[in-house]
This record gives C-alpha cells, sequence and structure tokens, in this order.
C-alpha cells in the first residue's frame, strides 16, 4: 500500500497535479502560482528532471504497466488559470499523453496476450455451451499449414459444389441424423457400424468449405451421442479409414482436443483386431469387447484393407506419442507382407491372419488390393520422405503394374489396367476404383519419382474420364471392360450388372491432384462436367444424392442410397480442384489417406 500511495502522488505531479482523487493533489494544486513564476528554462529543467526519477521509481518499485496505465487513465486534468507557461505547460501535456498512450498500448497488449494465453489453455477442456463453436487456429501466415476457409469466399463453380453439399446434408439431417447412411428416396436410414457414418465423414469437408452452422451442430452430436463402446462388430478397414481418419483429419484442423480423444478412444477399440497369432488383423472387431473376428464369409483378410489403416495409426501415434501401441503393430503387417514372395511385386487379394500366408488369386489394382498400392507411396511421403522402404517399395509394385497389368484398348488405344487371373491369364477389366492410380502416379512424380510415372498418369486419367464421357448419362460405371480386337468400334465395353454408379470419388480425385501439379484447365473443365452429371441425373428433390441402376440410360432408377464417401471425398475433392489458392491443402503439407482424409507431413 506505501508503494501504491507514493506512486500515485508522482504520477500526479507528472500530470500537473490538477486532481482532487488524492490528498496530495490539493496541495500541488495550491503550489503551482510559484511555479509558474520560474523561468521557462528552470521550469523545463525541474519538470524533466521530475519526468525522470518518476520514470525510475516506476521502475525501481516494480508497478505493473497495465496498472500505471490504468491510474493515468483515471486521472482528470484541468488547465491552469495562470497565462505565463500555458505554452509551455500544454506541450508538457502533449508529451505526458503520448507517454500514457504508450504505456496504455503495452500495458493493453500484454493484458491481451494474458487472455488469448489463459483461454488457449482452458478452451481445449471447457464444455461447449453454445450453438457456435470456434475451433483453435494457428494465426494468419502466409504459408498456410492449417487449411481453414474461414474467410474463404468460394468462386461460382465452387459455390455450386458447396450448395450439391447443403442439399446432400438438407435429406441427410432429415431423414437420418446421427445415422450412418442416408436412404434418400424412401426417407429412411441405414445402420452399418452405428457410428454416425456420415456425419463423421463429413467433419473435414465442412470445415474446408466454411460450413461452420453444420459443423458445430455436427461436433455436438459427437460429444453428446456417439457411443463407441457398444457391442458392436465393426469392418476394422472402413471404421480406420471413415471415422478414425476423420476425426484424426478434424483434429488436425481445428485443434480441438474433443476430436483427439474420440480418436485415441476408437484406435485403442480396434487394435484388438490385431490380436492374432501372425499379426494380421481379422477384417471386423467388437467395440465393446476389443475381439476381433473374421467375416462370416471367409477365414481371410483383405489385403488392401490389412495394409490401408497404417497412415491413421501412424498419425494417432506421433500425435499422442504412443508410437509402441499405436505404431508397432500396422508397420509389422507390411513387415509381414513383403518378406513374402510377391510375382513382379504384386500382391493377390487375400491374406490369412491365423498363418500370416498372401493367398494366391486373382492380381488386380480394384478392389481388394487397391489401397496398398496408393499407401506405399503416402506413407513414404508421411513420414517426411524418410522411411525410404515404403519408396521403393512402390516403386517395385509400379513396375510390376506396367510389365503386367497396363494395356491399350482399341481402336482408341485407351491405356487401362487390367488384371491377371490365377496370375497368369489377362482379363481386359477395370474397376473405377483403379481411376485413383493417376492421382498417386503425379503425386509421385511431383515428389522426385520417374518421368514414366506422369506420362502413365495422363494417359491414365484420359481413359477414366472416357469412363464417364462415353456413357448415356455422363456418369461412369462401377467396372468397365475394353475391347482388345481391332476390328470393333468401341473401346469401352459396360455389362448390364456392371453399369451402376455408386457417386464413387477416384476419378475427381486424379482430376484435383494433375490439375494441381500441372495447371492444366481441362481437368478442371471434365471435373465440372462430371459435377453437372451428378446434378442431372442422381439428386434426389427432397434432399440428397442417390446411386443409380444403370449409367446406360438417362431414364435413371435410384438405388436409393447416398454412400457417407460422397460427402467425405467426391464432394471434397470437387470443391479442391475449382480451388484458387494452392495453400488451401497444400500437396506439400498434407497427405489424403483413402477416404479423403487430410494428415500432416511429417516435418524434419
Amino acid at each position: 500500500m506505501r508503494h501504491q500511495h507514493s506512486s500515485k502522488d508522482r504520477l500526479s505531479l507528472l500530470e500537473g497535479g490538477f486532481t482532487s482523487s488524492y490528498s496530495s493533489g490539493t496541495r500541488i494544486s495550491r503550489n503551482f502560482r510559484c511555479v509558474l513564476r520560474w523561468s521557462p528554462l528552470k521550469l523545463f529543467m525541474i519538470c524533466l528532471l521530475l519526468s525522470l526519477v518518476s520514470l525510475l521509481i516506476i521502475l525501481v518499485e516494480g508497478i505493473p504497466l497495465a496498472e500505471h496505465a490504468a491510474r493515468i487513465s483515471r486521472i482528470r486534468m484541468t488547465p491552469p488559470t495562470q497565462s505565463k507557461g500555458d505554452e509551455l505547460i500544454h506541450k508538457m501535456k502533449e508529451e505526458l499523453s503520448g507517454i500514457r498512450k504508450k504505456y496504455e498500448k503495452v500495458a493493453n497488449e500484454s493484458v491481451t496476450s494474458s487472455k488469448q494465453s489463459l483461454k488457449s489453455k482452458t478452451e481445449r477442456t471447457e464444455e461447449v455451451t453454445t450453438k457456435k463453436v470456434t475451433p483453435q487456429v494457428e494465426e494468419e501466415k502466409t504459408d498456410r499449414t492449417h487449411p481453414t476457409a474461414a474467410e474463404h469466399v468460394p468462386n461460382t463453380r465452387q459455390q455450386a459444389v458447396v450448395d450439391a453439399f447443403k442439399h446432400a446434408w438438407k435429406g441427410y439431417k432429415l431423414y437420418s441424423y446421427g445415422k450412418d447412411e442416408l436412404l434418400p428416396v424412401s426417407h429412411k436410414s441405414n445402420e452399418w457400424f452405428n457410428l454416425g457414418l456420415t456425419l463423421i465423414d463429413s467433419l473435414d469437408t465442412m470445415w474446408l468449405m466454411g460450413l461452420k452452422e453444420e459443423f458445430d451442430e455436427a461436433r455436438q452430436w459427437i460429444r453428446d451421442k456417439l457411443v463407441l463402446a457398444q457391442n458392436k462388430n465393426v469392418n476394422l478397414f472402413e471404421t480406420t479409414i471413415r471415422v478414425l481418419g476423420s476425426l484424426l483429419s478434424t483434429y488436425h484442423l481445428t485443434k480441438d482436443d474433443l476430436f483427439l480423444e474420440k480418436a485415441v478412444d476408437l484406435g485403442d477399440r480396434l487394435l484388438g483386431a490385431f490380436g492374432t497369432s501372425s499379426g494380421i488383423p481379422f477384417s471386423d472387431v467388437n467395440l465393446s469387447t476389443k475381439k476381433g473376428k473374421p467375416p462370416k464369409w471367409s477365414p481371410d483378410s483383405s489385403v488392401s484393407e490389412v495394409t490401408s489403416v497404417q497412415i491413421e495409426f501412424r498419425d494417432l501415434a506421433w500425435t499422442t506419442g504412443n508410437v509402441e501401441k499405436f505404431q508397432t503393430p500396422v508397420d509389422a503387417v507390411l513387415d509381414k507382407v513383403h518378406s513374402q514372395p510377391r510375382p513382379n511385386n504384386l500382391v493377390p487379394m487375400f491374406i490369412n491372419p491365423h498363418n500370416g500366408q498372401l493367398k494366391s488369386g486373382t492380381l488386380t489394382l480394384g478392389a481388394r488390393a487397391d489401397s496398398y498400392y496408393e499407401y506405399l507411396l503416402k506413407l513414404w511421403l508421411q513420414s517426411g520422405k524418410q522411411e525410404e522402404k515404403y519408396k521403393n517399395w512402390y516403386l517395385e509394385a509400379m513396375e510390376g503394374v506396367r510389365d503386367k497389368l497396363l494395356a491399350k484398348s482399341e481402336p482408341g488405344k485407351l491405356s487401362f489396367i487390367g488384371e491377371l487371373k490365377s496370375g497368369s491369364q489377362f482379363y481386359a477389366k477395370m474397376d473405377h476404383l483403379v481411376c485413383f492410380l493417376p492421382g498417386t502416379l503425379a503425386l509421385g512424380y511431383y515428389n522426385g519419382l520417374p518421368q514414366w510415372h506422369m506420362d502413365l498418369a495422363v494417359n491414365l486419367l484420359k481413359t477414366c474420364y472416357f469412363m464417364y464421357n462415353r456413357m448415356p448419362t455422363g456418369l461412369a460405371p462401377e467396372i468397365a471392360h475394353f475391347n482388345m480386337d481391332s476390328k470393333n468400334t468401341e473401346d469401352i465395353i459396360v455389362k448390364p450388372q456392371d453399369s451402376h454408379n455408386l457417386l464413387r470419388p477416384e476419378t475427381v480425385e486424379s482430376l484435383f491432384i494433375l490439375y494441381r501439379l500441372t495447371k492444366n484447365s481441362t481437368y478442371r473443365d471434365w471435373g465440372w462436367e462430371i459435377f453437372q452429371a451428378f446434378e442431372k441425373y442422381t439428386k434426389v428433390p427432397s434432399g440428397g444424392y442417390s446411386s443409380i441402376k444403370s449409367v446406360l440410360t438417362t431414364t435413371v432408377s435410384f438405388r436409393d442410397k447416398m454412400e457417407s464417401f460422397f460427402l467425405g471425398e467426391t464432394l471434397k475433392y470437387l470443391y479442391l480442384l475449382f480451388e484458387e489458392d494452392d495453400n488451401v491443402v497444400n500437396l506439400t503439407d498434407w497427405v489424403f489417406n483413402t477416404e479423403a482424409h487430410l494428415f500432416p507431413i511429417k516435418k524434419n
């Protein structure tokens, strides 16, 4: 108290003594008349000395700047009644006012900084009680590492994609909110894992699009209604890439610990699938008992499934610091696969979780093998290009693809990736799923891999586009067959049983990557054509989009199902395809998992 009182007196003297707030103020005011009789030079020197002494006392006594500025701001200045020395006093007042403003600025900055620091420590644990949530993001940077659409204004094509998302979300919210999948025609829902699949799969799409109201509502549902400890068998692969992947991606984008907490809980439950004698996980796991099991239809696991959970679990390990728990089991799977003979460095579709042995059979880049090849490259990228074994395995595999599976159709010479039945018989069939490959090849070339990777990427993407362009609806079938007979006139053949369209993302994924790397506007135009076809033939008026039974007729018949990946992948990639700013999801900072969720690339 003594220090505070003496400081007040000294501050009053610096301000000219015109205050009635303190007892000393009256005494200084009475003596001011004699002060005015001093010569200007003498007065100036005395005031300067007093100012220096006062500042020295303030520094010595340690009065906080914020408190000092607050005291100065409370003092009310009254102009002197004497004419002599008016000019000098006015000058002194201006100088003191300037000092006060500087102190106030520093003090306010200090207080603001302290509040922000305290807020950042408490925001992560406090419950959200209002509808609006403001996820934590880094300060604005020239090179953004955390993409956010907070102040982003979408262009015309992007806005059309955003509107499509809103229409899809409208149907989901009306008829199946919190359920796994929307049945948009019948206005019902479908439960697969009972995990709010569509809602969670869409989180980072909403964040990138700036749909804050929808995002905040989804966050509240996750906080209040998502139940992970349920007696339910779920597929390890699908739950990892869609749910765990989205929770981790959204955590990295928002820095909201709620999503990380849910990811850790889910990851711990999914690890039960790895409890086999070989270390190769079962395809399914019970979320309550944490026990793995094979599917009802086979004792085997799909190769693509057990080798495409590594990005997610490695990220969980690095984010939590628990490498032994979350990374070691998934790394062991790939090591086990690559310890076995693989003709031409290609893998079959199935592996036995009991003995860990690959099962001979069809070699394909379609279903049950596709993302194995994708993750080899992306694991190398995710590691900051430090783990060379993944790059080497990928390069060897792509050489096998080029030498054994690559072919050209007749008469148009369209490049496509076929299959080898029983390891030797070539089959001119390509799943739409294979259209991920152009983007993966281009990404590899962008990171220093051979030129022929990019050449093949360009040719394959042209084929994938023609799978859309040459259909009456402008939409691709699930599976295409290719003509190898020069006597026939059609390159692409679609069988009725393969003609359905599931709103898949693989082609627009590759269009986004190749446009981002080449800036060839043709890829944007192709993407816009595909988007318009989705709008014309799959949009359900009451809300949502539906897969269709056949792309071979413009009189479409709905399959009455909107896959979660339509919002989580297809619309996300279309939105990013039309993005002008390369720093929004910069491909040097982020890598996508096979469900289009974003993971930060490890920096050295």
